[in-house]
């Protein structure tokens, strides 16, 4: 066991890409966490293959340095907003963050986001400003900004009156003092100092029996889900009986009342030494600890002694879902080919499990026999989910994203809305703003951001987003940044522009052919190249000059005659396919439309695979409206 007093509990915060991970493996290499001669990768803390392809956190990650005789827990969060679930409830455990600037960028969305969930649980920020050694680096500038985002999210004097540390967390060091020998030594002492002195210990209830809550759920094979949280009183020990109750949110002040309460064994008790799990006998408040036993634990549970049966903890916060999709049965003529043509149960468990572990999840029973309703925080949060299915063998379908409405008191039919922060260069401006406005975003303010840059932002319904940002990718060539986060709901904008060009649409099964695909390049983008499987229903590719579906024929062969030639087929000459990932995928399709995923493929497809039959559903549309 540890002095509660010896203990700092700590979370880095950040707008994705500001450099967090990379810190924490400075800090790891600062602190001697590992052997002289072992070999430590970088983004040490990037434990999912995911997370290490797409240079991003997805989930929030414990790890534990010693320094001085004081031992620091950090938690690693997501800085992404789609994500934002991961980070709501882990600050629960923490009693300070680092809020992580770039010296360049200054605060983003998801900065602002963060810091308003950690101002809102009354700790106390350490800012950092990362990246100072880059060039266009105004350290300066960026504290500034920081510290006018305090005072706009209605900061207390106190908060306001946080420590700033300026470093490189790639080059691995951290000064309090900007100077221009800043970096020459190396040194991350000062960031532990500023951590053990202005970080306070954690806050514990004396002579009070056990007691702490589950803010973090994990899966073993071997012991079934884990629970992770900090201990707020008593001590706990392996094979006590500990009470679990669940409670839920009771009217609008704060109430809560308890669901159900059940006494559970601690069978297995762990504490985070470095970035392993290492169990104990035992562990006292103020350690964050991981514990098994209790079979049904879920997030925001209470686990104590049975003394304290009649004053649980109260219910995390965690922000409702804004976006849904249905997960559907696989019903292509390719279904089972690439993987595990699963069945609806199979789909509904797999989801179940997930909204275990996952707050910002909902899973619900649509009644149709074929598919079920899934909502999360956003588009990558839900793509994310699938590419983990998909990698695991299963084969199912995916609708278009749509948004979760409210209903306001007066009946007022409210949607979510984004702040949307776009980096371009000055000649693309004018399509960006042309394009954002068709989907109802209102250009809020415009700053130079120097070398031929501007900073664009937004306030745009969540409704526009959907299929923009694959678009703007390719207005932009490529060179813009393109960051949002929910802000809250608004009333309805009214229709939005959504993709102006229609499906390319197979008639036929079979393979692709060079003969087919070089007539058919003319007339749009593909998504295939010669050789691909394709089945009748199948879009594979977009029309460039309707919007109407456009049939075709991808599969057919040239005419045989007797006549040879010996170089036509090798002049053939076709454009490189458009790739289709999940997030581009569900960003393109329409309503009738399906994302068929698969272990080895990603296609679209219409949701009713029969012309004759869709013509006929078309026209029962039209007849309703």
């Amino acid at each position: 066991m540890h002095d509660a007093s010896k203990i700092r509990n700590v979370a880095i915060i950040a707008h994705i890409d500001h450099g967090k991970t990379t810190l924490i493996d400075s800090i790891f290499r600062a602190a001697r966490t590992f052997r002289e001669n072992a070999r430590i990768e970088e983004r040490v803390m990037d434990g999912l293959s995911l997370e290490r392809e797409r240079g991003i956190t997805i989930k929030a990650k414990h790890c534990s340095v010693y320094w001085n005789g004081y031992k620091i827990n950090i938690v690693d969060t997501p800085g992404h907003a789609d994500f934002s679930g991961e980070v709501e409830r882990v600050l629960s455990m923490v009693d300070s963050v680092l809020l992580l600037v770039d010296a360049n960028e200054g605060p983003m969305p998801q900065t602002r986001y963060v810091l308003m969930r950690a101002l809102k649980l009354g700790l106390r920020p350490i800012v950092v400003v990362n990246k100072v050694d880059r060039p266009n680096a105004a350290p300066d500038t960026a504290l500034d900004k920081t510290f006018d985002l305090f005072i706009e999210l209605g900061a207390t004097d106190e908060q306001c009156e946080f420590p700033v540390l300026y470093g490189s967390g790639l080059d691995g060091w951290m000064t309090r003092q900007m100077s221009e020998e800043c970096g020459k030594n190396g040194e991350m002492d000062d960031l532990f100092k500023t951590v053990v002195d202005f970080v306070p210990p954690p806050k514990i209830h004396e002579g009070r029996p056990f007691q702490m809550q589950a803010s973090t759920i994990t899966w073993s094979d071997y012991l079934g889900r884990i629970a992770g949280g900090r201990i707020v009183s008593g001590t706990l020990r392996r094979g006590d009986r500990v009470l679990v109750t669940r409670t839920r949110k009771h009217g609008e002040h704060g109430e809560f009342e308890i669901i159900s309460q059940r006494e559970e064994t601690a069978a297995h008790i762990f504490l985070t030494e470095g970035l392993e799990r290492a169990e104990v006998e035992e562990a006292s408040a103020g350690e964050i600890i991981w514990l098994s036993g209790p079979d049904e634990i879920t997030l925001g549970d209470t686990l104590s002694s049975s003394e304290l049966a009649g004053s649980p903890m109260p219910p995390l916060d965690i922000e409702e879902p804004t976006v849904s999709m249905n997960f559907l049965v696989n019903t292509g003529p390719f279904a089972g080919e690439d993987g595990n043509a699963v069945t609806l149960r199979q789909i509904m468990n797999r989801l179940e499990r997930e909204a275990r572990v996952d707050p910002a999840l909902r899973v619900e029973d649509i009644g149709r026999s074929d598919g079920v309703k899934v909502s999360g925080r956003g588009e990558l949060h839900l793509g994310i989910l699938i590419e983990e299915m998909r990698r695991e063998g299963m084969e199912f379908c995916i609708s278009r994203p749509e948004v979760i409405t409210q209903t306001a008191r007066d009946g007022t039919l409210l949607e979510p809305v984004e702040e949307l922060v776009i980096d371009i260069p000055e000649e693309y401006q004018g399509v960006v703003i042309q394009k954002l406005a068709l989907r109802k975003g209102e250009l809020k303010n415009m700053e130079n951001g120097g070398l031929g840059t501007l900073k664009l932002e937004f306030r745009i319904p969540t409704r526009g987003l959907i299929g923009y940002r694959g678009e703007f990718l390719t207005d932009t060539r490529g060179m813009g940044i393109l960051t949002s986060r929910i802000v809250g709901y608004a009333p309805w904008a009214g229709e939005v522009v959504s993709r102006s060009r229609g499906s390319m649409v197979s008639m036929d099964s079979g393979a692709a052919t060079s003969y087919s695909l070089e007539n058919l390049q003319e007339r749009g983008t593909l998504f295939l190249k010669p050789g691909d499987k394709v089945y009748r229903g199948m879009v594979v590719g977009e029309s460039s000059k309707t919007t109407r579906d456009l049939p075709c024929n991808p599969a057919k062969r040239k005419q045989q005659t007797n006549h040879r030639s010996a170089t036509k087929d090798a002049t053939i000459v076709l454009d490189v396919p458009r790739v289709m990932t999940i997030e581009s995928s569900l960003e393109w399709i329409e309503d009738d439309e399906l994302v068929e995923v698969t272990p080895k493929s990603v296609r679209v497809r219409k949701t009713i695979l029969d012309p004759t039959e869709r013509k006929r559903a078309e026209n029962r549309g039209n007849a309703a409206a």
